[in-house]
């Protein structure tokens, strides 16, 4: 197992990775009262001793729970969330990672998808089988690594502050089959506990809705403290939409969107019987 030995990665780029082992080691050896063991911060991080091994040699994940606790543990006010956050950007495609690395900092996020569950609404099962129909010979390990990733975008939702989130799929996404059916069912059971949430508003755009402005592609719409961005996704390509009257356009094409979805009840409606169906 090789040892870190730097905070850099190729061509003297950060590494956060290495970054994030190096100061989970650091802080453990130099903890005020005494130096902690791996045992030691396992205890106090309610994890193993063989997870926190892997995490200073940069062996597999990250667990999504383990940096708020280390922040915790070692009072670093929000360095461990932050290289986390950092990690999980770069594992994403290059075209994604500015989304990615604006989605915890987002107050509001607006998404439309015409073909999938969104990201931030996927079970592991149903993330899993769509990375392994789009990549066939991709190992168990890289799967799951992925899903991973995947699944611990959500932890934004589940804060104590998430952003105020409304999501509009086409009625396409509820009725195409994605892996087995009892993976499609607890999808479906999934998107109907996410449109209970006080700050989630979620809605099926009718498949007789008639055309749109928004019928090329997904697209989200991340509100920070900065401003107002647009996030728009082909099947191998994206792009970050800063433009102003680009991204008033865009807003108002949802809106409109909005105007023509089912409403929640009617949605979740929608949902259920499509569930029960199966």
């Amino acid at each position: 197992m090789a040892e870190v030995t730097d905070a850099e990665g190729l061509n003297g780029a950060p590494d956060p990775r290495r970054a994030f082992a190096e100061e989970c080691r650091s802080a453990r050896e130099l903890y005020p009262s005494r130096p902690l063991s791996q045992t030691d911060l396992a205890r106090m991080t309610r994890t193993s001793k063989s997870t926190i091994s892997r995490v200073e040699t940069c062996q597999g994940p990250i667990p999504a729970d383990l940096p708020p606790l280390l922040d915790q543990v070692f009072e670093t006010d929000g360095l461990f969330k932050r290289l986390y956050e950092e990690i999980t950007a770069q594992s994403f495609p290059v075209h994604s990672r500015r989304r990615i690395e604006l989605e915890p900092k987002a107050s509001r996020i607006a998404a439309w998808s015409p073909t999938v569950v969104p990201g931030l609404l996927q079970t592991p099962e149903y993330a899993r089988a769509l990375f392994r129909e789009g990549n066939p010979r991709a190992s168990e390990s890289e799967l799951s690594t992925r899903v991973q990733n995947r699944i611990a975008r959500q932890a934004i939702l589940k804060g104590s502050s998430p952003p105020d989130f409304s999501v509009i799929v086409c009625e396409s996404v509820i009725r195409r089959k994605v892996g087995t059916e009892a993976v499609m069912r607890g999808q479906l059971a999934a998107l109907l506990e996410h449109g209970k949430r006080p700050t989630t508003v979620l809605q099926v755009l009718p498949l007789d809705a008639g055309t749109h402005g928004l019928m090329d592609g997904s697209m989200s719409i991340l509100t920070t403290a900065e401003g107002t961005v647009v996030y728009s996704e082909g099947v191998r390509s994206g792009a970050i939409i800063e433009v102003p009257a680009d991204v008033r356009q865009l807003s108002r094409s949802y809106d409109v969107l909005t105007a023509s979805a089912l409403s929640r009840d009617a949605s979740a409606r929608l949902i259920g019987k499509v569930m029960e169906a199966l």
